[in-house]
Formats: structure tokens, C-alpha cells, sequence
């Protein structure tokens, strides 16, 4: 159905800018949960494996804060363009991880992998949360 301005019902007209979500709530919000789970860790186990939790979930969150600054820094974007950075995006946003996780392995002495996954894994839960959230609230807004 046509909502009278251009596009489908829910959608922006043909050439409209597309307004950024808060994006970067999701990065404040990693950043809470890694600061939690880093005092937690060190309560719990050793340095180690504190570092390398925190290694893991920067191969995470860094990436993810470059994709959001890349994709919405700008402001809005027409469709078209956000289609186009999307990718480029995401394509760096991937080589970010693979380069930092390479990095971690390579030069983090000692190094204990299941805290690294384990950092990465908690981001990621709390991007994809993050995510969700942010589209319902979208939703809901319309």
C-alpha cells in the first residue's frame, strides 16, 4: 500500500534520506558489558584470561563502532548510497575481525582462546540484542 508520500507504507519515498538509527547506543552499551565482564573475570581468574577477553571482544566491538561510523556517520543517506556503503561496510567490518583476531593469535602472549571467543561471542550477543532492539523501536515508531 502507498502511504501518499512516494513509498510503500513503512518504507521511505524513492530519493528520501534515510535517518540514522542510534547505532552508536549498541557500541555504549559493549562497552558497558565488556567493562563488567573484565572486573568480573579479573575477580575470578587471572590476567591471562582477562586480557584475552578483552582482546576478543575488541575484535568484536572495534569493528562493529567502524561499521556504524561508516554507515551513519554521514547522517542520512538515499537508499541507494546506504545499499552501497552497506556493503563496503560490512566487507571492512569483516576484514577488521579477521585482521584482529590474526593479531591476538600472533602477538597476545599468553593467550587463552576460549577467553578470546568467549569476548568476541559477548559483543557479538550484545550487538545482535542491540540490533533487535533498535529494529522493534523502529517499528513501533511508524
Amino acid at each position: 500500500m502507498a502511504d501518499g508520500k512516494g513509498g510503500a507504507s513503512g518504507t521511505a519515498p524513492t530519493g528520501a534520506r534515510l535517518k540514522p538509527p542510534p547505532v552508536y547506543r549498541i557500541t555504549l552499551v559493549q562497552l558497558a558489558v565488556l567493562g563488567f565482564l573484565s572486573i568480573v573475570t579479573l575477580a575470578l581468574a587471572d590476567t591471562a584470561t582477562t586480557v584475552s577477553l578483552v582482546a576478543g571482544a575488541c575484535c568484536s566491538a572495534l569493528p562493529q563502532a567502524w561499521f556504524a561510523v561508516k554507515m551513519f556517520g554521514r547522517g542520512g543517506r538515499r537508499g541507494a548510497e546506504a545499499a552501497g556503503v552497506g556493503y563496503s561496510a560490512a566487507a571492512g567490518k569483516f576484514l577488521l575481525s579477521a585482521v584482529g583476531f590474526a593479531l591476538v593469535f600472533a602477538l597476545l602472549r599468553p593467550v587463552v582462546p576460549l577467553a578470546v571467543f568467549g569476548g568476541f561471542a559477548a559483543m557479538l550477543l550484545v550487538q545482535v540484542a542491540g540490533g533487535v532492539t533498535l529494529l522493534r523501536r523502529g517499528q513501533s515508531d511508524q
